[in-house]
């Protein structure tokens, strides 16, 4: 077992006890360990890199037309109180001579969700990965989710959803490129 697991779970344990519960009871004596595997396999992004997400899915071709995947679901910690938030991904690229295997742009937006996270910088980290391995035209990202450290502390508020967005090259530079992809994903 590596250490650093070891570790984490030395601590969860302690946090336990912090909070007046007995780490030894029935239901809690696995939990530690249990939590520290949770934690490590939410935060695996750490552990990748684009080239090795990517792992050569790069393909040429001659399509220039809009490429969009959207509903990508997510799940990310907040780097504030290590909290979920939940959403879906939207994206799309204009290809320059290549093409991304589809089941890649899923990769990449779980390799940067995987990680403690504001989805600010999460929107942008995918757009940018996407950017860099396709060197498209444009790239769009657009992120909508709901964070459990607005709805189950703070100000409590259920029905937020938080909306973030970039956009690199074409899509920045064309209001109507911009608006198409918008359309496709019925976001306007």
């Amino acid at each position: 077992m590596n250490d650093n697991l070891e570790k984490m779970a030395a601590d969860y344990r302690d946090i336990l006890a912090q909070l007046g519960e007995d780490p030894d009871r029935e239901g809690l004596a696995d939990t530690p360990m249990r939590a520290a595997k949770a934690l490590q396999f939410l935060t695996q992004g750490y552990q990748q890199d684009i080239n090795t997400v990517v792992n050569g899915a790069i393909f040429e071709s001659s399509t220039d037309e809009m490429v969009v995947v959207q509903d990508i679901e997510l799940y990310s910690l907040c780097e504030h109180h290590m909290l979920p938030f939940i959403g879906k991904c939207h994206l799309a690229y204009l290809p320059n001579g290549r093409v991304l295997g589809l089941s890649k742009c899923a990769r990449i937006v779980d390799m940067y969700a995987r990680r403690l996270q504001i989805q600010e910088t999460l929107t942008r980290q995918i757009a940018e990965a996407i950017q860099e391995a396709t060197h498209a035209k444009g790239v769009a990202v657009v992120i909508e989710a709901n964070h459990m450290c607005m709805m189950m502390r703070g100000v409590e508020k259920q029905n937020s959803t938080m909306k973030t967005s970039v956009m690199l090259g074409a899509f920045r530079e064309s209001q109507a490129t911009r608006m198409e992809f918008l359309t496709l994903i019925n976001r306007k």
